[in-house]
């Protein structure tokens, strides 16, 4: 790709060209494939091999003559991300990181940070959280010159609510998200390694945790 990589147009970028990909604008992706695309940001998957590693796999599939079923989940692709992604950091050294130019604006930063921080905020158990979260909307006018670093502060507050938020799981809950969890992956099992079934398993399961509850992703991936 020859303009900077913004990375976090990541989770946009990766749903419009999956869109495009199999020709159904309107399609909209599951709680598995959102999982997914988390894995490789943490990963540190490049987007630009997430992208040729879709039109790899749909290139695969058009290929067959007999098409049993349509592409309905981004796990379809994942072998070929993978695949692409190690051809990449192969062939060439690693892409830059560093964000050129914010995607939102400076008012849009704080209104965000300080909507997480109410939202917290009205629970207990999470009010040190929300503490820290209109700490940094007061001071975003210097954390705006500096994302990368405020979205690594962003991220511990956020492992941080997760690991409280898993203090209040039942067995029940841990059941149910379980049996869900393998009912949604059974089919794309066979498509990955062990590994990365593993990761894969435990951002769906955080997904699902924090939505169950109704708490807020911190993460700046979400403010777009």
């Amino acid at each position: 790709m020859s303009e900077p990589w913004n990375y976090f147009n990541y989770f946009t970028e990766i749903e419009e060209h999956f869109q495009r990909a199999r020709g159904t604008s309107l399609f909209l992706l599951s709680p598995l494939d959102w999982a997914l695309i988390e894995t490789w940001k943490d990963a540190g998957i490049p987007l630009e091999a997430v992208l040729r590693g879709i039109d790899s796999a749909f290139a695969k599939w058009h290929s067959k003559k007999k098409k049993l079923q349509a592409v309905n989940s981004l796990a379809y692709c994942a072998q070929a991300v993978f695949t692409e992604a190690q051809i990449m950091a192969g062939a060439a050294p690693a892409r830059e990181s560093k964000v050129s130019e914010a995607p939102f604006s400076l008012e849009s930063l704080v209104e965000f940070l300080r909507g997480n921080a109410a939202e917290l905020g009205k629970r207990e158990p999470f009010a040190e959280i929300a503490a820290s979260l209109n700490r940094l909307a007061d001071e975003a006018e210097v954390h705006y010159a500096n994302l990368e670093e405020l979205e690594q502060r962003l991220s511990g507050l956020e492992d941080k609510m997760k690991a409280m938020a898993r203090l209040g799981q039942t067995e029940q809950d841990l059941f149910e998200a379980r049996r869900e969890l393998d009912a949604t992956l059974r089919p794309y099992r066979s498509k990955m390694t062990a590994d990365q079934l593993a990761v894969l398993e435990r951002q769906y399961l955080e997904r699902h945790l924090l939505e169950k509850v109704s708490l807020p992703r911190l993460s700046l991936f979400y403010l777009l």
